[in-house]
């Protein structure tokens, strides 16, 4: 069950003792890597929130999978982790760790959508228009391909969305249509 808060506590001991061990950017790579270990594979997370599993089997398979890709004070996490009881949260403590990794670098993530993949001089003059515009000093891109905008973009900077897409042009045009006033409308 997900429990934000619980995530958000364990993220920041992670990261002020991270910070305190001046290891930041070496944790902050193994809970990218988690993060998307645990994304990609549905068996692993299935595994982690599994009431049925005991905690030293699961112990194991952690072992097992982060042996030799994450750094020590990762593994004394995970494996801390384990024994308070809290395995299963696991996902959303490495993606609250992200999240105040950014937070306290001050990055901001943008996420682009196109129709069709772009190339980097068009993505870059994106980024430098938005760093301009919203007064951003670092901007990272999380890139997306969706066919049904049929040509153009939509841009969300955190709650803010820009849709310039083709697909949004036609749904408003065919609004207008709907609300023709030279038609008659018989009842």
């Amino acid at each position: 069950m997900p429990n934000p808060r619980l995530a958000t506590r364990y993220a920041k001991s992670l990261i002020d003792l991270a910070i305190e061990k001046g290891e930041l950017e070496k944790i902050y790579a193994d809970m990218q890597w988690i993060s998307s270990v645990c994304k990609t594979n549905r068996d692993f997370v299935n595994v982690l929130r599994s009431p049925i599993i005991k905690a030293d089997v699961k112990k194991k398979i952690i072992e097992a999978v982060t042996t030799g890709r994450v750094s020590e004070m990762t593994a004394a996490f995970t494996r801390l982790i384990i024994t308070k009881g809290r395995e299963s949260n696991l996902p959303e403590i490495s993606n609250a760790f992200i999240d105040a990794y950014k937070e306290k670098k001050n990055i901001h993530t943008i996420k682009l959508t196109t129709a069709a993949p772009i190339n980097d001089a068009v993505k870059n003059s994106i980024i430098d228009q938005v760093k301009k515009s919203a007064g951003f000093e670092h901007v990272e891109v999380e890139e997306r391909i969706d066919a049904g905008l049929i040509g153009g973009f939509v841009l969300q900077i955190g709650d803010k969305l820009v849709d310039a897409s083709i697909a949004y042009d036609l749904r408003a045009i065919a609004k207008q249509f709907e609300n023709n006033d030279f038609i008659y409308k018989l009842k």
